[in-house]
């Protein structure tokens, strides 16, 4: 079965170093909380609000062993008034067997307040 697996978390500063940082947090708790192995990833889509501009997200995941192949595009949110800013959001597009009410979507920082009803207590190793 396809799942969408959906995460986002925040900056507080448009640098790379934050930018790829928080990434790669939110990458390894999405991948660890549901298990995922890359050669199940379809593709994975990652947009920024308007406000990122340091850097590509899609670089942290390069870091990570096995996803080498794995497609990876970065997109822009649209400008929404009050919309939440300095956000970067994922979307894992995988092959699993977990039913879509046990997906755990992962929502960090201040992106919290996006989600609040997915919003889980996870346990996941660094």
């Amino acid at each position: 079965m396809i799942r969408g697996i959906r995460g986002a978390t925040t900056v507080v500063q448009n640098s790379e170093n934050e930018i790829i940082g928080k990434t790669e947090e939110l990458l390894h708790k999405m991948i660890a909380a549901n298990r995922i192995d890359p050669d199940a990833v379809a593709q994975v889509l990652i947009s920024v609000t308007e406000d990122i501009t340091a850097c590509f997200p899609a670089k942290a995941l390069r870091k990570f062993a096995g996803w080498d192949y794995v497609p990876v595009m970065c997109t822009r949110e649209i400008a929404v008034p009050d919309s939440l800013p300095f956000c970067i959001r994922v979307m894992l597009t995988v092959n699993t067997e977990i039913e879509q009410k046990n997906v755990h979507h992962v929502y960090l920082h201040d992106a919290v307040s996006l989600r609040p009803d997915l919003n889980q207590t996870i346990s996941v190793d660094n």
